[in-house]
């Protein structure tokens, strides 16, 4: 018997291949599917079965796509927001048997009202479940978010709050197998690690330990969770299973004459680090460093952009373009590998974007004066922890919807917690004609460890 996860960096997502001999079944592919058929080459089984613990909004599935690639049937819970077309409906009763190994359907509603976790047995050694797989209901150390049924905020709370009493009523001793890790946007206070157990998470799992009903559907209700543009076309993606395999490459090579060419009808990404952006940069390109692509890109690009990336070398880009292809982003033309020399040596324009330390800040916000502003792009939960006096607060997701609000003509400071965000912000507010722009390096992190006052962020 085995389970083994497969976890996808920037997405934060787990998935699983569990199998016992000569059979095997895929818990929440991702869309560059291959990896299942390998790893089940390699035990010598065949994928027989793929389960999906609810409609994913942050990735594309690939359980339409691994059916088809090896002929397992795809089952997904009932009562999905329209019908799953590439998938047969399974409930609460419904087992598999995968050599020893017993898999046990439960109906567990709450994140989203389609959720299912699946619990696993080794028929040969007891009777008690031995792990489960909760999707996105229980996570290590936080539980899942409840808010995409606006109209009914309440209801879907108490739903999640009944379908983890039944998730551990399995026993203290089953292993929990989430379908996100610390860094998904599915859950704020994850623990950073991908293992636990029921019985440990009873005892330290914060939200756990609200055991009144009532009170935690308070809590829930009370929570803030962004919801990216690109959230609604993986939920129809999801629906129809009409995403292609993901065919991930290296993007091809292009030169600054390719670049100068292409770039009037292409978004220019710059997916190296943030230091590397301000120090210079094609005017125009939007900074997402590599890493938060997953997080990040689907607030800023539409699912028929064609895109350039500027990128440190192919290694670089093609991890850039596997992120991207995960959340529905195909469209990549290549990727500029010379990077900022060649650019600049084949006489073409380039940028940088200042950065200022904690004690200039600190100085300006003392000094106030209508010319300058200092702008934190944080989230809701972070500055409601606090914030830089006199900062104004636009959380970098919403920037380009609120950018009408910001007059041009005044020197604007962008922070976050560390200065990475903050890049982002800066790049976007570069190519939207801000010309007076620096970044807060160390942001909320230097500020405090200065001991400086921090406002309230009400």
């Amino acid at each position: 018997m085995f389970v083994e996860p497969i976890k996808s960096p920037g997405l934060a997502q787990l998935s699983y291949l569990i199998g016992d001999g000569s059979e095997a079944a895929v818990i929440d592919p991702r869309r560059d599917c291959e990896i299942y058929a390998e790893m089940a080459r390699q035990r010598g089984c065949r994928i027989t079965h793929i389960f999906e613990t609810h409609r994913n909004e942050d990735l594309i599935s690939g359980a339409p796509i691994l059916a088809e690639l090896t002929g397992a049937a795809v089952h997904h819970g009932p009562n999905a927001a329209g019908e799953v077309t590439y998938a047969d409906t399974v409930r609460e009763g419904d087992d598999f048997s995968f050599g020893s190994m017993l898999l046990k359907v439960l109906e567990t509603p709450g994140h989203t009202d389609d959720s299912l976790s699946f619990a696993i047995y080794d028929q040969d050694f007891g009777n008690q479940a031995i792990g489960v797989f909760s999707g996105d209901a229980l996570f290590v150390g936080d539980v899942g978010r409840t808010d995409f049924y606006p109209d009914r905020k309440e209801e879907v709370a108490g739903l999640l709050y009944d379908s983890l009493q039944k998730i551990l009523s399995l026993g203290d001793q089953t292993i929990l197998y989430p379908a996100h890790g610390a860094g998904s946007v599915c859950g704020d206070n994850m623990a950073d690690r991908d293992f636990s157990t029921l019985g440990y998470e009873r005892v330290n799992n914060p939200m756990l330990l609200i055991t009144d009903r009532e009170k935690f559907i308070a809590r829930k209700v009370a929570e803030h969770h962004e919801q990216p543009p690109y959230f609604h076309n993986m939920e129809q993606l999801n629906l129809d299973g009409s995403a292609p395999a993901a065919r991930v490459v290296t993007p091809p090579v292009l030169d600054a004459d390719d670049v100068h060419r292409l770039i009037e009808k292409a978004e220019v990404i710059d997916v190296r680090s943030a230091s590397a952006y301000q120090g210079a940069h094609l005017p125009g390109s939007l900074a997402i460093p590599c890493d938060m692509l997953p997080a990040f890109a689907g607030w800023y690009l539409d699912a028929t952009d064609e895109i350039i990336l500027v990128a440190d070398g192919s290694a670089q880009a093609e991890s850039a373009a596997r992120h991207l292809a995960r959340i529905g982003y195909d469209r990549v033309l290549g990727f500029l590998n010379t990077a900022m020399p060649g650019w600049a040596a084949a006489g073409r324009p380039f940028g940088s974007v200042p950065v200022v330390d904690v004690d200039t800040v600190k100085t300006r916000v003392h000094d106030g004066g209508d010319g300058w502003q200092l702008l934190d792009v944080r989230g809701k939960k972070e500055v409601a922890e606090g914030v830089i006096p006199t900062a104004r607060c636009i959380y970098v997701g919403h920037l380009p919807e609120q950018l009408e609000k910001l007059a041009k003509d005044k020197h604007y400071t962008v922070m976050c917690a560390s200065g990475a965000r903050a890049t982002i912000a800066a790049s976007i507010l570069r190519r939207t004609g801000f010309d007076k722009v620096d970044i807060f390096l160390g942001s909320m992190g230097a500020w405090k460890a200065k001991g400086n006052d921090v406002a309230s962020g009400d």
